[in-house]
C-alpha cells in the first residue's frame, strides 16, 4: 500500500513540476506486456496482470496500469508494483476499487507502464523505461 501512496505522490508532484522528464532509454531489452484478461469483482475490484523487464535503474522502479472502458477519455487507475530491473522477466499484478458500477465485464483498453523515479539534481524525476497500450477483456470473478 505505501508503494501505490509513493507512487500516486511522484506521478502528482512530476505533473506539478513543469520539469521535463528523464528521456527513456532505448534499450530493446526493457519490455511491459498486459495479460489480455482482467477481473472485475462485484464490489468493483480490478486486477491487472503481465510481465515486466528492466535494467539499469537507479531508483525505484514501479509498474502502473491503468483501464479505460465505453468513455476512452476516462481512465481508471489499477495500483502500483514494485519492480526489479535485474534484467530477468518478471510476473506484475496490481489490483485497485474503482467505483462500483463504472466498469463491466467486456472489451477494455488496458495501459502499462514501467516508470523509475530516477534522481537528478536532488529530485526524482520520472524516467520511463517501458509502456505497452493494448485491448483487454473484463471477465466477472
Amino acid at each position: 500500500m505505501k508503494y501505490r501512496s509513493l507512487l500516486g505522490a511522484a506521478a502528482g508532484a512530476a505533473l506539478l513540476l513543469a520539469a521535463p522528464a528523464v528521456p527513456a532509454t532505448a534499450d530493446a531489452s526493457e519490455s511491459v506486456t498486459v495479460d489480455s484478461v482482467g477481473r472485475l469483482a462485484a464490489d468493483g475490484t480490478v486486477t491487472l496482470s503481465g510481465t515486466y523487464r528492466c535494467t539499469g535503474a537507479a531508483g525505484p522502479v514501479f509498474v502502473s496500469s491503468s483501464l479505460s472502458q465505453d468513455r476512452p477519455s476516462v481512465r481508471h487507475g489499477i495500483g502500483g508494483t514494485r519492480a526489479v530491473c535485474d534484467g530477468a522477466e518478471h510476473r506484475w499484478v496490481n489490483s485497485g476499487l474503482t467505483t462500483a458500477g463504472s466498469l463491466h465485464a467486456g472489451a477494455a483498453r488496458a495501459e502499462a507502464t514501467l516508470m523509475e523515479l530516477h534522481p537528478q539534481g536532488g529530485l526524482p524525476l520520472p524516467r520511463f523505461h517501458a509502456t505497452r497500450t493494448q485491448e483487454v477483456v473484463l471477465t466477472e470473478g
